[in-house]
């Protein structure tokens, strides 16, 4: 008898199992819409998961299906997808129609993973509304101006390091060096701390940094589970972020806070604007918690330190392996150097043409984000989408897609996409800006909060490494690049090598450059008493 109840005990999971993911199987065969086949979907997470297949060559894939149709369907596991690839139909879901895509899909549970739970780009409706709102400040053209400074001191550093190593040490995995720059920078913007994490090299902003966003088998794994069955994520207490990451930050936080709180400190960065918005709430009655603070500090290094440090690789990768594009390039930062006398503001910066060009094709060949996701807040019509088919009711919850990846390799809008040319931003930057097809930062008001930070942080590092270096292709330069078939983000297989070649015409007035590029701000050393911190407080 027991064995008898065993069995059906089994077959009542496996069926309960099977409806839960494939109960929506007929969804859009129902409604007449091109569609993936669910399969299809699982052979690809087979090939993913048995790391035959790199995440690219799955997303262009999807993206390539039904090339006539303005959007398919899609299946992300158990859930329905429209994946949507007509670029007019993006700029109208992400731009013109907005309030019925406010929100992005949500799966982290803020009581049990409150790092990711209250961050902003988990946040939904009014609740987004208002943090964005908050936090939208910290991003104006007058807070960059004033974190250009501390940037460049960062690059003054890092470039300093590598200038002084020994010759046969500066052939470097790039990834590692630049998550260093990436580190320091974002420290000093957003927490009010200073480091060097080229010398101090195990610092905990670093290590912990390199493990929250170090996503492996198990973490790929986890992630998928709680994406796809968030109750049974829940049920099992599932997180993302280990409880050690999660301490690091709220005592780092709280520290800077109260030493802020009690002396009457003011400085421009993130962990101020929260600050202040924690006081206005108070007027009103209303709480900020510590903890609200910690998640948005917490999201801004998350979105910088892997993500900026990933895309300036691929850009220095393509900078070191065409040489012509290197060269023109140290001809533009000398040129600036000189007419400036080394004294690089912001405006000068953003006006130089040929490094915006390389780094938004850089952008567009390796995009940060693969694809982009909007939920449907309400039902919404889309129109039909191939010539004499039906319109299709996207009902309220259902996920759309942006395959951003399979947009900037469309032959249709990119010539010759998979070669690497700047000269096509020369030529047409306004109008791929415009398109609805060139989306690294995503499209409309979700688009990234710290895209104009994150191209600054990346033309500082790339104009202070130019200005004294030439990148040569090493024994271990891969060329073509290779994508790495490990995980879910988009990176190179075996790393990314690259010699740093000291430069023998180095402009005469670079040095200028260097002084300008050093802080000038009072600093006050402080590190905690138990070790959690080996920093520097920055307190202008």
């Amino acid at each position: 008898m027991e064995m008898w109840a065993i069995i059906l005990t089994f077959v009542t999971v496996v069926l309960s199992i099977y409806y839960y993911v494939f109960k929506n199987v007929n969804y859009f065969k129902k409604n007449d819409l091109p569609y993936l086949p669910a399969w299809s979907i699982l052979r690809n997470m087979y090939l993913l998961f048995l790391q035959r297949k790199s995440v690219s060559e799955i997303i262009i894939n999807t993206y390539n299906y039904y090339p006539k149709a303005k959007y398919i369907g899609f299946f992300d596991f158990n859930k329905p997808v429209v994946v949507v690839r007509d670029p007019e139909l993006i700029k109208t879901i992400a731009i013109k129609n907005f309030d019925y895509f406010t929100d992005h899909r949500s799966f982290i549970d803020s009581e049990h993973d409150p790092l990711f739970g209250k961050a902003l780009f988990s946040l939904r409706g009014n609740e987004w509304r208002e943090t964005r709102t908050m936090l939208s400040p910290a991003f104006t053209l007058s807070k960059l101006k004033g974190m250009l400074k501390l940037m460049n001191e960062c690059g003054a550093d890092f470039t300093n390091y590598i200038y002084n190593m020994p010759k046969d040490k500066r052939t470097m995995e790039m990834k590692d060096v630049f998550t260093r720059y990436t580190n320091d920078v974002i420290a000093t913007c957003a927490f009010g701390i200073s480091i060097n994490s080229m010398r101090d090299r195990d610092n905990d902003f670093y290590v912990l940094g390199r493990e929250a966003t170090n996503f492996d088998t198990i973490k790929t794994l986890k992630f998928i589970l709680m994406r796809s069955f968030p109750r049974v994520s829940k049920l099992f207490k599932l997180r993302l972020i280990p409880d050690k990451i999660s301490n690091f930050f709220e005592k780092v936080v709280k520290e800077v806070i109260d030493n802020r709180d009690k002396n009457n400190i003011v400085r421009p960065d993130m962990i101020q604007l929260m600050m202040e918005g924690r006081n206005k709430k108070a007027e009103m009655g209303q709480e900020l918690s510590l903890m609200d603070i910690v998640a948005q500090a917490f999201s801004f290094f998350f979105g910088g330190f892997d993500t900026v440090s990933t895309a300036m690789s691929f850009t220095c990768h393509e900078i070191g392996v065409n040489p012509d594009i290197q060269k023109r390039l140290q001809r533009e930062i000398d040129e600036v150097i000189e007419k400036t006398d080394g004294n690089l503001t912001y405006d000068v910066i953003n006006n130089m043409k040929y490094l915006d060009a390389v780094i938004s094709e850089s952008l567009r060949r390796y995009p940060i984000a693969i694809f982009i996701d909007r939920l449907s807040v309400e039902n919404y019509e889309l129109p039909p989408s191939l010539p004499g088919s039906k319109p299709f009711l996207l009902k309220k919850d259902t996920n759309v897609w942006f395959i951003v990846y399979g947009l900037h390799h469309d032959p249709k809008y990119f010539e010759d996409p998979y070669k690497f040319d700047p000269e096509r931003f020369i030529e047409r930057g306004k109008e791929i800006n415009n398109s609805g097809v060139y989306l690294p930062f995503g499209l409309g008001p979700r688009i990234c909060i710290g895209n104009r930070f994150a191209l600054l942080e990346m033309k500082v590092l790339i104009i202070h490494l130019l200005a004294r270096f030439n990148l040569k292709p090493c024994s271990k330069t891969q060329n073509p690049l290779l994508f790495s078939k490990k995980g879910i983000t988009m990176t190179a297989k075996n790393g990314f090598w690259m010699n740093f070649e000291k430069r023998n015409d180095v402009h005469p007035t670079f040095m200028n450059f260097i002084i300008n590029s050093v802080s000038d701000n009072n600093i006050e050393t402080k590190t905690s008493t138990d070790g959690i911190s080996k920093c520097l407080t920055v307190e202008a």
